[in-house]
């Protein structure tokens, strides 16, 4: 068997879920290999047994753009996937094993530098591949660029596969779930208790808060089990359990021993830390098993029994369900089966509403941390806006900055004490560390600026990379950083923007006619593996009435939209709203171009001349 039509390498293929078919996070691939190679074509080529396609594609020309795929007669990545190794190619003309591909007439595909991506158990399943249309001696540092991408794309490929595994294994968890209800249904006492678990997986699917979790489930299990007290205790802190509260419902309960440790004597308590089922059959049980408290909870609710069921978490509980009748209730195999069910809906939903809850958090203090107070530089207008993502991770690496730049040595002028630097940045990543790493950015450009006082934006970014690379800080990604300064009087009103742009989507500036101007020169983005680079500064002076956007691309990236039509859209708003208040402005750029549901968080900075 052919590594081309090994089972286990296309099964693992399968696993990926891609195909033919654009893929944004693999279209991000080829962006970053074709930019940070310069090269004109990039692809991320998954080689099946009688094709290969591409989910990630820069460059590559009609049809095959469409199609997003070829036979494998015109695949030289499939000598990858059968060597294993990479296949590097300075003119696919010349090479041996190359030049009667018809790749080389058909895809113009001169120069080839493939390396494999390694999926599961080891497979490659593809390459990683820059291609040029001429002639090309490969160095060894793009090629380690190469390799570096690759892994990371692998890692992608394998995360995604083991996502779909686990899809699979709950979909057949569902399945067994289904049979074994569609056994319940043979015997009448069970029919109704599988109508309530069908119920709750419906009512509780979509809850996000923790107290409609507890709202849910007293209204699923009131009319079937009929329970005079219906209470969710959840776990904090690994050492406490908090009574969750309805307002105006729970009586005295409510706030007698609203929290109480896992070591307590109560009912739910034992069922937490023991991991069990706990049943108290009357008073006497009560009093003989548990504490004064639970006894004088039970006294308050006017209850003769109750059961307190664990809520099954990854390694512990995550707190109990407790259910209590006024009057004796025997629970039988059956209902004690339907009790432990609702118990792992109810777990998942309130894993659900504290992951919420914790996004919630996470996303204000976020959101705080930016919306820093902006310096106040008079003739200059600011304002920001940082949105989190409405899905997915929990913080990411968008950021802004703005901050009075020191006079130069000598200086006396009063506009050389009116100079602003600005920053919008993008680290690498949808975690605390890229949230971490984004802190020190701003810190080390705001450093570099002070200890370069007098030197433009580029010398800054310079000074930022040289230690990054040096204290293997780690940082990759992209920014833009400006330096505005107000001209001479004679020149009253206009100032002068230096900026460099290391691969970040290019600012937007609307002239004082409606005019919109993408200042689209840049540099390569941040990237530690490629040693310190050169930065371009650029200038522009701007006049009364003009008005600067600096901008992440979750504003103008979004699956199937393009980024230049949406770039465009976005310069139309500012055009169209200039001279609204640069808040309600950014609102309705944010509202209009990046939708209600932003996939991608947003950091927008504004700042406009006023005209005369």
């Amino acid at each position: 068997m052919t590594a081309m039509t090994d089972a286990g390498r296309l099964a693992a293929l399968a696993e990926t879920g891609l195909s033919a078919g654009a893929d944004a996070g693999m279209d991000r691939f080829a962006r970053l290999v074709a930019e940070v190679l310069g090269v004109p074509v990039a692809l991320v080529s998954l080689v099946e047994s009688a094709r290969q396609v591409f989910p990630g594609m820069v460059g590559l020309a009609e049809p095959w753009a469409t199609s997003r795929q070829t036979p494998l007669t015109h695949s030289l990545c499939r000598h990858v996937v059968t060597g294993r190794e990479p296949l590097v190619v300075t003119d696919a003309r010349e090479d041996p094993c190359t030049r009667d591909s018809p790749a080389v007439p058909d895809l113009d595909v001169i120069a080839y530098a493939g390396m494999p991506l390694v999926g599961e158990e080891g497979h490659v399943l593809g390459s990683l591949c820059a291609i040029d249309t001429k002639p090309r001696q490969w160095t060894d540092g793009e090629l380690g660029v190469l390799q570096d991408l690759a892994a990371a794309c692998g890692a992608e490929l394998r995360l995604r596969s083991v996502s779909r595994q686990r899809e699979q294994a709950r979909a057949s968890e569902a399945a067994a779930r289904a049979e074994a209800d569609e056994s319940a249904r043979r015997y009448r006492t069970a029919l109704d208790h599988s109508q309530l678990l069908l119920r709750a997986a419906d009512a509780l699917a979509n809850t996000t808060v923790l107290a409609e979790v507890r709202r849910q489930v007293q209204n699923l299990v009131h009319s079937d089990l009929d329970p005079a007290y219906v209470g969710l205790v959840v776990v904090e802190d690994g050492e406490y359990l908090r009574r969750l509260i309805e307002e105006n419902a729970d009586g005295p309960i409510g706030h007698l021993n609203g929290a109480y440790r896992i070591t307590d004597a109560w009912p739910t308590a034992h069922a937490v830390r023991e991991n069990r089922t706990v049943h108290v059959d009357g008073i006497a049980d009560l009093e003989s098993h548990y504490g004064p408290a639970a006894v004088e909870a039970f006294a308050v609710l006017g209850l003769r029994c109750a059961v307190a069921v664990p809520l099954p978490g990854t390694v512990a509980p995550l707190g109990a369900l407790v259910l209590g009748w006024d009057r004796p209730h025997t629970i039988d195999v059956v209902e004690r089966a339907v009790l432990t069910s609702l118990a792992g809906y109810t777990a998942r939903a309130v894993e659900r509403a504290q992951f919420v809850e914790n996004r919630v958090d996470a996303a204000r203090q976020m959101q705080e941390a930016m919306l820093t107070d902006l310096p106040d530089v008079p003739g200059l207008e600011m304002a920001a806006l940082y949105r989190p993502a409405a899905a997915d991770d929990l913080v990411g690496g968008d950021w802004y900055d703005a901050y009075p730049l020191p006079a130069p040595e000598g200086a006396a002028t009063p506009a050389d004490r009116r100079a602003l630097a600005v920053s919008i940045g993008d680290i690498t990543g949808h975690d605390m560390k890229a949230a971490s790493l984004m802190g020190q950015v701003r810190s080390m450009l705001r450093q570099a600026d002070l200890d370069h006082a007098g030197t433009g934006p580029g010398r800054a970014v310079t000074a930022f990379e040289r230690v990054n690379t040096h204290l293997r800080i780690g940082v990759s990604g992209t920014l833009v950083h400006a330096h505005l300064r107000p001209c001479p009087p004679s020149e009253a009103g206009i100032w002068e923007l230096t900026w460099t742009n290391a691969g970040h989507p290019p600012p937007l500036l609307v002239a004082p006619d409606g005019t919109v101007h993408r200042l689209d020169r840049h540099d390569i983005l941040v990237f530690p593996g490629m040693g310190e680079q050169r930065r371009t500064e650029h200038r522009r002076r701007l006049p009364p009435g003009s008005l600067l956007l600096l901008y992440t691309d979750g504003l103008v990236e979004r699956p199937g939209t393009d980024m230049d039509a949406a770039t465009d859209l976005a310069g139309r708003v500012l055009a169209a709203h200039r001279s609204r208040p640069l808040p309600r402005l950014l609102d309705e750029l944010a509202d209009q171009v990046a939708g209600s549901s932003p996939a991608d968080d947003i950091a927008l900075l504004a700042l406009r001349i006023p005209a005369r």
